[in-house]
């Protein structure tokens, strides 16, 4: 099996089965219509964004922090982050059991036993989109955001770039978990769909390739961060520059594929 194969292979792994995305539905159905029976007229709008609508959402035994990101859009403007967020604390409690609840700034996390619900506040944007609680971190109470911007640039990227996109965003958030998170899951995949993959000549477009490229010229870690997370960017580009020169310099494409396999899950 080569590298191509492998990686191929494991991206599949990657997506979400028919039958754990149809319970993950059936629970956001009954959370729909539990919150619009709570709410009522102070609901203004409801809606799935994150990884879990863009499909590239990994199945929990990949990525145990796997979540649904579920956005509330409330009528009302005039109040602070904390006051809905209290509002969907109450709702919470009032609809599942008080273990599968807690506050993880700026949300509410529902935690069911086949996925966790990260249910965020939010009011319309006076010009488009939306504004939700900013982290707490930041020195300001709302952020402004439009969670269908990236979804549409994921798509047109991904199209032009012969529909190896998200299958290298999975790859890489696959190894992501596997290597302890040194990136925030969204920031990884907006650092995929960002970078400019036309500077290597990828004569096919073969996930192989775009994975090499990445890793190697891509991947990028914020300045001042934890130098453990600097080991593992370099030991990962260690490995991939090992596998090419298997492949190349050897003719060795099984112990590439081995050495590769050393970055990610061992049940893989």
């Amino acid at each position: 099996m080569s590298v191509n194969t492998y990686l191929t292979n494991l991206s599949s792994k990657c997506i979400l089965l028919n039958m754990e995305r149809t319970r993950i539905d059936r629970s956001l159905s009954i959370l729909k219509t539990r919150l619009r029976r709570y709410f009522g007229a102070d609901i203004k709008e409801q809606l799935v964004f994150g990884s879990y609508s863009r499909r590239t959402i990994l199945p929990r035994k990949f990525d145990k922090k796997s979540d649904v990101d579920y956005m509330v859009v409330f009528k009302e403007k005039d109040v602070t982050p904390q006051t809905f967020l209290d509002r969907l604390r109450r709702f919470a409690m009032d609809n599942y059991s008080r273990s599968q609840i807690k506050q993880s700034n700026p949300t509410i996390v529902l935690s069911l036993n086949h996925i966790h619900f990260e249910l965020v506040p939010a009011i319309p944007h006076w010009w488009d989109g939306y504004r939700i609680p900013a982290k707490v971190s930041d020195y300001q109470d709302w952020l402004s955001t439009d969670p269908s911007d990236f979804k549409k640039t994921l798509i047109k990227r991904n199209e032009a770039d012969g529909r190896r996109l998200k299958p290298l965003i999975r790859l890489m958030k696959c190894w992501n978990a596997h290597q302890g998170y040194p990136f925030e899951s969204y920031a990884l995949e907006q650092m995929v769909v960002e970078h400019d993959y036309t500077f290597w000549p990828l004569r096919t477009k073969i996930l192989k390739n775009y994975f090499y490229q990445f890793v190697l010229d891509g991947l990028t870690l914020e300045r001042g961060s934890a130098q453990w997370k600097k080991d593992v960017v370099e030991q990962t580009r260690d490995v991939v520059r090992e596998a090419k020169r298997l492949e190349k310099d050897k003719n060795w494409p099984i112990r590439a594929r081995n050495e590769i396999r050393n970055l990610f899950p061992k049940q893989t």
